[in-house]
Order: C-alpha cells, then structure tokens, then sequence
C-alpha cells in the first residue's frame, strides 16, 4: 500500500521522540521504519521533553519482528518495572494508578494476572459474545437513527465501553464520564483534550485520580451488595486466599481503559476507513462475512496496530540477535514496524483480507506479557462488524480521518461515516 521511499535512507533524519513524526502520512512513517529496519543495528533516540523532568539516557528502537519476539520471551533479561507504558520515568505518584500489572515483573506480575484472568479469562467468552452482539445491536440502531455522523463519536468508542461498563454493572450514564477521561489518559499530548504541554502531567493525575475513585467506589458497593457483575467476581476472586487490593482494582480498571477500550474502538475506526480505501476487500468480507471475517480482523489488527509500542528495560548486560545491551537501557518494542518487517509479511503495505499466515504483534508476542483479552478482542471486532454490515451494507468512511496526536497509542478520533 505504502512502498517505502528513498528520502528516509539517511536514518538521522528520523526522529521517533518527535510527536510530529507520528502525524506523518502513513505512507512517510512506513519508509523511514523501512529505513530503520535496513540499519545495520537498533538506533539510539533522546528522551522526550517533559516539563518538571530532566532528560533521561534515552532508548534503543526495536524495529524487527524478530528482535521484539526475542525480547519478549526473555522477561528476566528485560523488565517490564519500572513501566512498560512510558518512555520517562514516572514518579512514584504515577504508579498508584499506572502500576497495573502491564508494568509489573515476576512473581508480582503472575499473581496478579492468575486473580484477574478468572474474570476474562476464556472461560468468560460466551458472556462476553452476548455483551458484544447487544452493544452492537443498539449502536447500529442509534446510527440508523442519527444518519452520517462522526464513527468514532457515535459507533467505535461507544462499542467498548458499553460492553465492558455493560458487564461491570457501569450504567450509560457514565459512559460520557469514562469517554472523556479515557480522551485525556490517551491524547494526553494532543491540544483537543489537553490545550498546553505544562498541563499534561496534572491533567492525567486529576484524571487517573477521577478513574480511579470511581472503580473505588463501585467496588466498595460490590463488596456489601454482590451483583454478579464482572467488578463483583474482580473484587471477590481469590487465589491461594490473596485478592485485589482497592489500589490494584482500581490500576487494573485503568488498564481496561487503555488496553480494552482504546485498543479496540482504534481497531474499529481504523478498520471502517480501510474496507472503504480497498472496495475490493470489502466486497470480498461481504460476500461471505463468516468465511473471511476470522483472516479480515487480523489484518485489520495487523494494519491498525493501535499500541505502537511497548518498552522494557535491560535487566543486565546482554545481547539480542547480535546486538548488545547493558543493564539499564531502555527498549522500545516497535509493533508497528514489526507488523510491516518484510522478512514476516509478504506484501507488508498490501491489506489483504486472505493473509495466511499472519503472525502480527499486535497483542505482543510470545511471553507472559501476551495480552490477557486478545481473545475477547477478536470477538468484539468480529462482532461488531458482523451487525454493521449486515444491517448497513453500504456504510463508509468519508473525508480524512483526523488522527491522535501520540506516540504510545495510533488512533482516530474523528471520522465521518455515510450510508
């Protein structure tokens, strides 16, 4: 789709901790992480300015698929603590609310991820396909109703949140609440949620604080008036008579924020604006939806890649395919050149709903990190589009979407659909 072009050969040009790098084109980022993969070892970059926070020794791109999969089954050569999230250290105070398990290692990280995986667990995908087809049902019929409007506004933000905050016994009436404050956790740079860079750092506190005391509070409910919903089975599971802690729920719920709402309400945006660029693809899907739905999610996941990144940390001195590393250093798993590496992906600019085999990173790679609602993922999206279609077969994006500003998460925020 994006042959990469000849103007990024010179990879000093490239500036990964540059927000306007990630405004690029799509076609102008593929190419320079084109040129990026030819270098002959991952490229050093400075650390972002941060007001109030010194610069750091800045990090090492990860850039190949094979190079992240290597670091991501090595967890005791690269740490996840002391977060996986943020380029910049964060001070302490961050982690009462980002200290979920996504930035913690061993034994911590297991502890955590065998409590909470009871309740989105496998175990839990019939409760949540049932979730998944009633939120779909009522948003298709509010866009019948509504006419053309902003997708991501009325359609893709809201299928998440209402099947999560639909299970967590959250009511529609918060669903405003959790949009606005998952906009700021998420476009923390981006001057529509946050107007100046020196109110970044007290906006996501206030915000994580407004997140996190809300869980709070549903939880306490649920601790004297168990409803069966998933926060009463998160506050209640026990494993070896240990359970969440008030900071650890609330932390967890700010994670589903990103990682389950962000992730898939991108996946969705991203997905519509790529079946109306390949009308090909899309008539393909259509002619026999449950036949190319599973191959279409996963290359719409592969093209979207709404985390572009992850970092770890060296935990000693030690060496990945040929490159070395000393404790202390900090990486960044690149996804999304990882789901363009020419060495994995034939055709990796081409989307191609038949594309078999499809070894993306898109939820990680292999290793404890993996993500726990892959699973549950997949289905809303498939879900999702099963009921768009189906109902408004003619449905498109139009105009350019408009585009996050970040680095950590790709997303649209806005797009206009037509039917």
């Amino acid at each position: 789709m994006y042959p990469p072009v000849s103007r990024f050969d010179d990879v000093a040009k490239i500036n990964l901790t540059d927000l306007a790098f990630w405004s690029q084109p799509f076609g102008d980022r593929d190419a320079a992480f084109a040129a990026l993969r030819r270098a002959p070892r991952p490229m050093h970059f400075r650390e972002p300015a941060m007001p109030g926070y010194p610069h750091g020794a800045g990090y090492y791109a990860l850039v190949h698929h094979a190079d992240i999969a290597e670091v991501s089954r090595r967890p005791q050569d690269f740490c996840s603590a002391p977060t996986g999230i943020s380029i910049v250290d964060l001070p302490q105070e961050f982690n009462n609310f980002f200290g979920s398990m996504i930035n913690m290692d061993n034994p911590q990280h297991a502890r955590l991820r065998r409590i909470v995986s009871r309740a989105f667990g496998r175990g839990m995908a019939a409760e949540f396909e049932a979730a998944s087809r009633k939120a779909a049902r009522q948003i298709v019929d509010d866009l019948i109703a509504t006419g053309p409007c902003d997708f991501v506004r009325q359609a893709a933000a809201i299928m998440p949140i209402a099947v999560l905050s639909g299970m967590m016994g959250i009511p529609p009436s918060d669903y405003e609440f959790i949009y606005d404050r998952s906009n700021i956790i998420v476009g923390t740079f981006d001057p529509e949620y946050v107007p100046r860079l020196d109110q970044a750092t007290p906006a996501l506190l206030r915000t994580s604080r407004e997140l996190g005391g809300y869980i709070a509070r549903l939880a306490a409910d649920r601790v004297k008036n168990p409803t069966g919903d998933l926060i009463t089975r998160l506050v209640h599971a026990e494993i070896d008579g240990e359970r969440l802690t008030p900071e650890e729920l609330s932390s967890f719920f700010i994670l589903l924020v990103i990682a389950g709402m962000e992730t898939t309400r991108n996946a969705l945006s991203r997905g519509l604006v790529l079946l109306t660029e390949h009308p090909e693809q899309r008539e393909l899907l259509l002619s026999d939806f449950d036949a190319y739905a599973p191959r279409a999610v996963e290359e719409i996941l592969r093209m979207a890649t709404p985390i572009n990144w992850m970092r770890r940390t060296a935990a000693r001195d030690c060496e990945v395919n040929g490159h070395t590393f000393a404790k202390g250093d900090k990486v960044l798993l690149f996804y999304c050149s990882a789901n363009r590496d020419e060495k994995v992906f034939e055709d990796p600019y081409t989307f191609d709903i038949t594309r078999d085999p499809n070894p993306h990173l898109t939820f990680g790679s292999v290793g404890p990190h993996f993500c726990l609602g892959a699973h549950l993922a997949r289905m809303e999206v498939t879900v999702f589009f099963r009921e768009l279609f189906g109902r408004l077969p003619h449905i498109r994006s139009e105009g350019e979407p408009r585009r996050l500003v970040a680095s950590f998460v790709e997303a649209i925020k806005h797009v206009q659909c037509v039917f």
